[in-house]
């Protein structure tokens, strides 16, 4: 005869169950398992409690405590599609290691752009009297909080608000931007081309403006010819970089505004001939580690500061550190790999 399991889930070990092991009342274990100061509990009894709870494997209802205390242990991260991306999701891991630091737990939603979604999490959220929030976006972009957070305690995750005294942190796209042009001049280039991704919000624009301002300090202007602006893919960005490769006077170098525009760019100088870096070298933005790592030659790009961004947030969130008012801006790195080199033959 076969004799089936029991799927059914063991009776949950409860207070008034450590209360019998320990032969002492329900009070005394409430009193005991919660640290209460101000009570006189004989050292034996309390380490008798303390054993039979260990021993039983006792587990306090967070959810109840949470309700009877008007707080919670939990971290609270709203985001829009973060979850669901591997490179953004280095935003999830900061905050979750500063959130471990204060032995809190970070309690993720990814609403995928849904506003009843949105709405029904941080509803859920707050029931649980969750009381500390990160708002966090896949990509940099302006938001609006939402009205129930609004005397929350919330700080923003790469995005901005248009509330002064909202408290965010983002990368520093236009320092980024100078710094990756900087390095091309660096290396003799002076004719440099643009593929813009055309994305909305600020990022694009930034790292434009940054490029802009390098090439100006430099004494060089920037032909608006040599700016092609394409949506921010593959296939575009090879268009784009045909385009600016197919001329007489072509750039020496590229700065695509993202990695899979740059992968594109090495698609179009691969079939026009040209050799990287040797005739054409190549800086992205990003550091989508499964792009730039792997392409060939390797590309150069800057770091978005992903991890960084959810660990300074977190920690400004729960007291470790200060942010100002406003907006916070982390530098993004430059990673150097293979895909500069100066230029083959002076410009």
């Amino acid at each position: 005869m076969t004799r089936h399991r029991s799927t059914r889930p063991p009776a949950r070990i409860t207070m008034q169950d450590v209360a019998e092991a320990a032969q002492v009342s329900q009070t005394t274990v409430s009193f005991v398992l919660s640290g209460r100061p101000d009570t006189s509990i004989a050292e034996p009894t309390r380490q008798r409690v303390l054993e039979a709870a260990q021993a039983l494997g006792y587990r306090p209802n967070a959810m109840a405590r949470a309700l009877r205390q008007g707080t919670s242990t939990l971290v609270g991260l709203i985001s829009d599609e973060v979850a669901t991306t591997p490179f953004a999701g280095l935003i999830v891991r900061g905050a979750q290691d500063a959130a471990w630091q204060h032995r809190r737990i970070l309690a993720l939603v990814s609403t995928s752009h849904r506003d009843d979604l949105e709405q029904e999490a941080i509803d859920s959220l707050l029931q649980h009297q969750v009381d500390t929030f990160l708002i966090a976006t896949m990509f940099h972009r302006r938001i609006t909080i939402p009205p129930a957070l609004r005397g929350q305690a919330v700080v923003l995750v790469n995005c901005i608000s248009d509330d002064a005294l909202v408290r965010s942190v983002v990368p520093d796209e236009q320092a980024g931007g100078r710094l990756a042009t900087t390095h091309l001049l660096e290396h003799g280039h002076t004719r440099i081309g643009i593929v813009d991704t055309l994305h909305p919000g600020p990022a694009a624009t930034l790292r434009l403006q940054g490029h802009l301002e390098a090439m100006a300090d430099a004494g060089l202007a920037q032909a608006p010819d040599r700016i092609v602006h394409r949506p921010g893919d593959q296939e575009a960005g090879e268009q784009a970089a045909r385009q600016l490769l197919d001329r007489p006077d072509r750039p020496t170098a590229l700065f695509c505004l993202n990695d899979r525009a740059a992968m594109g760019a090495q698609a179009a100088a691969r079939s026009l001939g040209l050799r990287m870096p040797e005739d054409l070298s190549l800086i992205g933005y990003d550091n989508q580690e499964v792009i730039a790592a792997h392409l060939h030659p390797a590309l150069t790009t800057m770091q978005l500061p992903h991890h960084e961004l959810g660990y300074q947030g977190a920690s400004a969130l729960l007291g470790a550190t200060t942010l100002p008012p406003g907006c916070t801006r982390l530098a993004c790195p430059l990673v150097r790999r293979a895909s500069v080199s100066p230029p083959a033959r002076t410009p």
